[in-house]
């Protein structure tokens, strides 16, 4: 399993891979604009080369993409839904030109005049997204949420009953599993055997659709539905916890990302060499 994270931007595409790979990443994530807008220059076909280019020279074993924070695909606001759709697709586009194996996206809120509305309303609004993308081959991977406040899309039978829904875009949509939303929403990673249980339900829910990891320990308890971030092995999930990730066999060659918070290189560096650890310890013979 490669085991990378998301990194900055700022200094250029090409200088993004170049860190990556000096704080130990064997794949990477990264934003193709910035979350907190809508609107963005296209993206510069140079910087999307360079991108390419360096990830192939350094030998990153998968890139993601992940999308703006403002996309709703739940929402009853017929504009912003219809806001939310043209911006996934524009990140559909922009993750082909970085020739990303992912996008990974959050799906927005429960539609609140109907909620039972809410997966067909999802899954509408990505069928409509592939459609405006065209010839965009980059798969799309639901992440699952902390359950707070009105989200959807806190596990599997929620995200199960989207790709359930979905029309033209069937097959082009998988699941990216964070560990501390998982956590945070009420299945308890630290617990031996919860991991095992959460992907069996994705299995029975989705036919097992996830083909990526966030790999973030929680600051706060199981259940809380708190979102918030905390270095491998200092927060609720614990080292035991993440060790799952690398004895379940379903889960093997999937890319594992860390989103820490921190000082850069030191909050990269680390995280990922904890993970490489656990990778190695796992890999051992008994």
């Amino acid at each position: 399993m490669p085991i990378g994270a998301h990194v900055g931007v700022s200094a250029g595409y090409g200088r993004a891979v170049e860190y990556a790979a000096s704080v130990g990443c064997e794949c990477i994530q990264v934003f193709s604009k910035s979350p907190r807008q809508w609107n963005a220059r296209p993206m510069d076909v140079q910087c999307a080369e360079e991108f390419r280019s360096r990830v192939q020279t350094t030998g990153m074993a998968g890139v993601l993409v992940h999308t703006s924070y403002l996309i709703n695909l739940g929402s009853d606001d017929d504009g912003l839904w219809e806001r939310s759709s043209a911006a996934l697709a524009d990140e559909l586009v922009r993750a082909d030109m970085l020739g990303a194996d992912g996008v990974v996206t959050h799906v927005g809120t429960r539609y609140r005049s109907d909620p039972a509305f809410t997966a067909t309303r999802i899954a509408a609004g990505v069928d409509r997204a592939f459609a405006e993308a065209g010839s965009s081959a980059t798969r799309l991977l639901l992440e699952n949420t902390a359950a707070a406040g009105t989200t959807f899309g806190d596990g599997p039978e929620e995200l199960g009953a989207i790709l359930a829904l979905l029309g033209t875009s069937e097959g082009r949509v998988g699941v990216c599993l964070d560990t501390c939303h998982a956590h945070a929403a009420g299945w308890d990673l630290s617990v031996p055997g919860a991991l095992t249980a959460l992907v069996d339900d994705f299995e029975r829910c989705c036919g097992m659709p996830i083909e990526a990891i966030h790999a973030n320990d929680c600051l706060h308890a199981a259940g809380m539905h708190k979102d918030r971030h905390a270095w491998i092995g200092e927060g609720t999930i614990g080292y035991a916890g993440f060790s799952e990730i690398f004895e379940d066999y379903r889960l093997r060659g999937l890319p594992v990302i860390t989103e820490m918070p921190g000082e850069v290189p030191l909050k990269d560096a680390e995280n990922v060499s904890r993970l490489k650890r656990l990778r190695d310890a796992c890999a051992e013979p008994a």
